[in-house]
């Protein structure tokens, strides 16, 4: 029953042309077309963002594993999951006080909190990568691992921090990709790294911040 999607995950794997040596595969382009999509949904604070998260991190999780980053690959996986929670929060989500879960800052002890959280469970996280798997950069892959998945918490909560944490997570990851020669998700990652700053000013206009 597998025969056909390992079979066209095969396919999407062969390199339509080569970026500096390093070949770009079918996958890459669509996970690429797919992400770029969904940024601009985020920023619009459109739930069809989310569906479309899933399929990207579906098509990542097999270019990432293909190139020995099992953080990533494993990330996209909980990306899926998560996904399908911020569909719900934005769609059916309440805020703190009950009422329609709308975008907002989080207060001083909640940025220290993630913050902490972030930092304690990246040393844990690499650890983990370093001796279960042949990651041959295991605590690199593991910091934009655990903030990635904070990113996409907060983003799910409407936080507008989210914008906040998805720049330095874009910005390091556009050095890890390049060093993995994964070119074109080096190129989409530093347009990520622009559109967070974008969205980070659209979601502080929609909540009133300055």
């Amino acid at each position: 029953m597998l025969d056909a999607p390992l079979q066209a995950a095969r396919a999407l794997l062969v390199p339509a042309f080569e970026i500096a040596g390093s070949p770009v595969t079918w996958l890459e382009i669509v996970a690429f077309w797919l992400a770029s999509v969904m940024v601009f949904a985020n920023m619009r604070v459109n739930p069809v963002a989310w569906p479309l998260a899933m399929a990207s991190s579906l098509l990542y999780a097999l270019l990432f594993a293909d190139h020995k980053l099992y953080g990533e690959a494993s990330l996209q996986i909980l990306f899926i999951v998560v996904a399908a929670w911020g569909w719900w929060q934005w769609l059916r989500g309440h805020g703190p006080g009950g009422g329609a879960l709308v975008v907002h800052r989080l207060s001083a002890r909640q940025r220290a909190a993630v913050l902490a959280a972030v930092l304690a469970a990246w040393p844990l996280l690499g650890t983990l990568l370093a001796r279960a798997t042949d990651s041959p950069v295991p605590y690199a892959d593991a910091l934009p691992t655990v903030g990635s998945v904070a990113g996409q918490f907060l983003l799910g909560r409407k936080a507008i921090e989210n914008w906040a944490v998805w720049l330095a997570v874009n910005v390091y990851s556009v050095g890890l990709f390049a060093h993995r020669g994964l070119w074109l998700t080096t190129l989409l990652y530093a347009l990520f790294a622009v559109l967070s700053v974008v969205g980070w000013r659209a979601w502080q206009r929609l909540a009133g911040v300055r």
